[in-house]
């Protein structure tokens, strides 16, 4: 008997309280006075944890001009014991997190609730703060809050009210002159500004917080570690690593250096040429000749990052329904290519558009999963290992790249992918991970005879994941990524860059817990020196998703790993 079935569920309470809270706030509504400095609004308790979302009021300089307001607000979720002190500064250790490329808040819940749930079970209470970065601020949660596909695909893109409210629209170029400035030296002062307001006690901060990140948050917790704040490099008590007890990497490494992450940012982004120089990419930034938020053509674009929040409304609204989003969807070129881009098995049908998604009969999460997994979706950033499709005859998919070949670039993972083989047929439903390996498991295999997936490799719940992705306050995805922090990076040799780096021995200052996914960015170039915790078959994603119990029964080892440092002697 499996048991973890039962525990990989998210109780309904917790989705209708968190849905409850977004519909009542709408998109980020103070629950204090719009005096205040800082609010603290519920989300919900289920499981002993108890979760609300922080906004700290962090003006930004005057220089970066004109903002929406929301923008001089910095936000987070804070994970704590509902057991546990009231009081942040309380806590055994505060776990701070910042999110990778393109990514949000609330794509930290499950392992935010699982390493505070697994610290209290051994007596320990501790916070996990996952941060949002600035640029969320231009999200409008307000259409995946009502809860309903159809009502959110009306507000995003038929121009329907929900709440009394209409979508202003997704928000182009000429709007986005300050986060022209937005790169990686705000991004870590925002951090410092937020701790400090948060734990003004430098003492507890240094003795209580660790600081760490997902993907490209273990390079800006690097920049961090070696920052200093108050422009004199004698005095070290507001120096980055003396905010921090310890560093964690998750699927990443603490460094100022983006190599270790070759496969997070797609090569048809529209991320300019750095090789002209700091000076040249900054001015086409100011001026807006180049593009100042990071997206590309398919899929990673405010219009097709929402419609994943979307598809996690329909999961949770009808998990089993058969859906009609791809039906309901308007219809316009990017969402098109999006879809051919997904969906296709092959390049004919990629340039055809035959078969369709809209052709294929399948469940609401069934479309969640076929977004978000390792065998269906060929971006390797994005995968999770969330089960299967069930239901009907699946075939290969070997589209952008073939099944099984050698040369398969890092970029689109390495996992054989799959998809649906009958239009207007059956109706394919989705084998939750850990239903992957059971008797009447079919066990799909490709054209070659290997399996697709195997129950060791599957580690994420659909329902979890959906509810990161939509019933969250703060979003799974970052909409409107700062090209400039990308950029910022890339240019780490260029003087204006490599003057932040003030401290170098700071990223070496504290102990570090560096986790990876077996199968994630660094698959195959483990770093040995920083002796990692691997956690075998899982993707890039399934570091923050995996649910609390595996299919061998064994504890999440990426929780486990976070509680166990966090026990670390101070």
């Amino acid at each position: 008997m499996n048991t973890s079935r039962s525990r990989g569920r998210t109780p309904r309470t917790l989705r209708v309280a968190a849905l409850a809270v977004l519909l009542t706030t709408g998109a980020f509504t103070p629950a204090a006075s719009a005096q205040s400095a800082r609010t603290e609004t519920p989300v919900g308790t289920s499981g002993g944890v108890t979760e609300t979302v922080v906004r700290v009021k962090a003006p930004l300089p005057a220089s970066f001009g004109a903002r929406p307001a929301a923008c001089d607000w910095l936000s987070y979720l804070r994970y704590r014991s509902s057991s546990g002190p009231v009081s942040s500064a309380d806590a055994d250790r505060v776990l701070v997190a910042q999110p990778g490329i393109l990514e949000g808040a609330g794509a930290f819940d499950s392992v935010a609730r699982n390493t505070v749930t697994r610290a209290a079970a051994q007596g320990r209470h501790i916070e996990f703060w996952a941060l949002d970065r600035r640029s969320n601020c231009l999200e409008d949660r307000t259409g995946i809050a009502s809860g309903d596909q159809h009502s959110a695909v009306d507000y995003y893109y038929r121009g329907k009210q929900v709440q009394g409210r209409t979508f202003a629209g997704f928000v182009g170029n000429d709007k986005l002159g300050w986060m022209a400035k937005l790169g990686i030296e705000q991004t870590v002062r925002d951090e410092y500004d937020l701790l400090a307001a948060e734990l003004p006690d430098q003492g507890v901060r240094k003795d209580k917080v660790l600081c760490g990140g997902h993907s490209l948050g273990g390079v800006i917790t690097g920049y961090f570690a070696a920052a200093d704040f108050d422009g004199d490099p004698a005095t070290t008590a507001d120096a980055g690593h003396n905010q921090c007890a310890g560093y964690f990497a998750l699927d990443t490494t603490v460094s100022t250096s983006l190599g270790d992450l070759s496969g997070s940012i797609p090569d048809d982004t529209n991320l300019p040429d750095v090789g002209l120089g700091y000076g040249v990419v900054q001015a086409g930034l100011d001026s807006g000749l180049l593009p100042r938020s990071l997206s590309a053509p398919v899929l990673l674009n405010p219009e097709t990052m929402t419609l994943l929040a979307i598809a996690g409304v329909g999961a949770l609204q009808d998990p089993g329904g058969e859906a009609d989003l791809p039906r309901y969807l308007p219809a316009n070129t990017n969402i098109e290519a999006t879809n051919r881009f997904l969906f296709s098995k092959d390049t004919a049908t990629f340039l055809t558009g035959s078969p369709a998604v809209k052709d294929f009969r399948l469940t609401n999460e069934a479309i969640l999963g076929s977004l978000m997994d390792d065998q269906s979706v060929p971006l390797a950033f994005l995968q999770s290992s969330v089960g299967f499709f069930d239901g009907g005859p699946i075939t290969d998919k070997n589209f952008p790249a073939a099944n099984g070949s050698s040369s398969q670039p890092g970029l689109f993972g390495t996992e054989y992918k799959a998809i649906p083989a009958e239009p207007h047929g059956p109706l394919y439903t989705w084998r939750d991970y850990d239903r992957v390996g059971d008797p009447d498991d079919p066990g799909y295999r490709s054209s070659d005879g290997t399996p697709f997936t195997a129950a060791g490799k599957e580690v994420t719940a659909i329902q979890e994941l959906a509810r990161s992705m939509a019933a969250q306050p703060l979003d799974f995805t970052e909409q409107y990524f700062p090209t400039k922090l990308v950029t910022d990076l890339e240019l780490a040799t260029s003087p204006q860059v490599k003057r932040l780096v003030v401290h170098p021995d700071g990223l070496t200052a504290n102990p570090t817990l560096t986790v990876l996914a077996g199968d994630g960015l660094l698959a195959g170039r483990v770093p040995a020196d920083l002796h990692p915790v691997v956690a075998d078959g899982y993707q890039h994603l399934d570091v923050l998703t995996a649910a609390p119990v595996q299919n061998d029964g064994r504890p999440e080892p990426v929780s486990s790993a976070l509680t166990e440092f966090a026990r670390t002697p101070r």
